[in-house]
């Protein structure tokens, strides 16, 4: 995938504070979620270490005509406005049906208290927005692409 313009000076100090990056391993720019107040909480999850996992549908992957992340891929985290924060490297990414994410995965995703009742809760939420958007129904057995990553790159100053 090309790198966007407006992550590309920071893509660039990534990739020299790191080495040799293959470009190929780029995947996306991204914010959390899908309004401003929930990106900054996450972003600050993410930033601060707890958030180290996140959830997607693979019908918006689907719907997007874009591949689900992949072990190795690296992604630049942004906040709602698109301000660059952190890359992240996906660790492990498994897909299975909304009903079957587990305790574990919920409690690394980091969000709320970290139960999976929590979790369900506000995946469920978020997932029937998502839906909604694709004109299609949010349903237990919908397939999640379970990502796990890691924080390999952020700058000394917090973003604004």
């Amino acid at each position: 995938m090309t790198i966007p313009s407006s992550v590309a000076d920071f893509w660039g100090r990534f990739v020299k504070a790191s080495g040799a990056i293959d470009p190929a391993r780029f995947y996306e720019a991204f914010s959390f979620g899908d309004n401003e107040q929930l990106a900054t909480s996450l972003a600050a999850l993410v930033l601060d270490g707890t958030k180290r996992a996140t959830a997607g549908s693979m019908w918006s992957f689907e719907a997007a005509g874009t591949r689900a992340p992949r072990q190795g891929d690296l992604s630049v985290v942004t906040s709602w406005a698109g301000t660059p924060l952190c890359v992240i490297e996906t660790t492990r990414v498994d897909i299975v049906p909304f009903d079957e994410v587990t305790v574990e995965f919920a409690a690394t995703e980091g969000e709320g208290d970290g139960s999976l009742a929590y979790w369900r809760q506000a995946h469920q939420e978020y997932f029937t927005r998502e839906c909604a958007r694709m004109g299609r129904a949010f349903t237990g057995a919908m397939p999640v692409a379970c990502e796990r990553f890691k924080v390999i790159f952020k700058e000394a100053c917090s973003p604004a």
